[in-house]
């Protein structure tokens, strides 16, 4: 697979909208609002990324408002209320921050925000310093390729490789995004192996494997039907 987007870098917005640590509660909601974003990495000199302020931060001011915090609440909560008070990046953000590297594959960055509920990632290098950011509509943009251009590669890099000699040629063909093989090959052991390969091509969204091994012969084995696996 060798064309298409399978790292964070190939996807990721390089131009970030970030703040300082001494950004007020005011300015981060104002920059939220401008920009359309639901969280913001914050940085320290030399642009390393030192946290991450979202929505989800700034909310617990509102959600205790005005209320004098139950037992269980001054127990369990410790963090959600010191945030209610906070009025600063420093004193809001969540640190350290969950992160991704540019060349982490894109199933990896799925996973980390999938794990830890969150729809952006900074992605920083090894150093911690930002590079960009990735969001879960730049994952699915994957979703975007053309039927043809899935064709191409699932024929090249997979079919080809896993069936040179087949009894009868293999035929790819996509349908937003849905694979349908089919045709014989001599060893339907390796119609699992294709279909996995298939799917993991960008872009994929579904694979029907309708392979079929070798037909069978009237006069030796009138009583076997051809064999099928799918």
């Amino acid at each position: 697979m060798h064309d298409t987007a399978h790292l964070v870098s190939d996807v990721m917005t390089r131009t970030v909208v970030a703040l300082g640590r001494g950004a007020t509660f005011k300015d981060i909601v104002r920059t939220m609002d401008k920009w359309k974003v639901s969280a913001l990495p914050v940085l320290e000199s030399g642009n390393r990324v030192v946290g991450v302020v979202s929505e989800a931060d700034l909310l617990a001011k509102e959600e205790f408002r005005g209320d004098i915090p139950d037992l269980y609440t001054r127990l369990w909560r410790l963090a959600e209320l010191a945030k209610a008070g906070a009025v600063t990046a420093e004193e809001l953000m969540t640190a350290p921050a969950i992160t991704v590297a540019p060349g982490a594959p894109l199933a990896r960055a799925a996973r980390i925000m999938a794990l830890n509920k969150v729809k952006r990632l900074p992605v920083v290098d090894e150093d911690g310093v930002l590079k960009g950011i990735v969001s879960r509509s730049d994952l699915l943009k994957v979703f975007l390729r053309e039927d043809e251009d899935i064709a191409a590669e699932v024929q090249r890099e997979v079919v080809g490789p896993l069936f040179p000699a087949p009894l009868e040629p293999v035929r790819v063909e996509v349908h937003d995004g849905m694979v349908k093989l089919t045709g014989r090959i001599g060893d339907t052991t390796l119609v699992p192996v294709v279909a996995r390969l298939a799917r993991a091509v960008e872009g994929v969204v579904d694979v029907d494997c309708a392979l079929t091994g070798r037909p069978r012969h009237p006069d030796l084995d009138a009583d076997l039907p051809d064999e099928e696996t799918s």
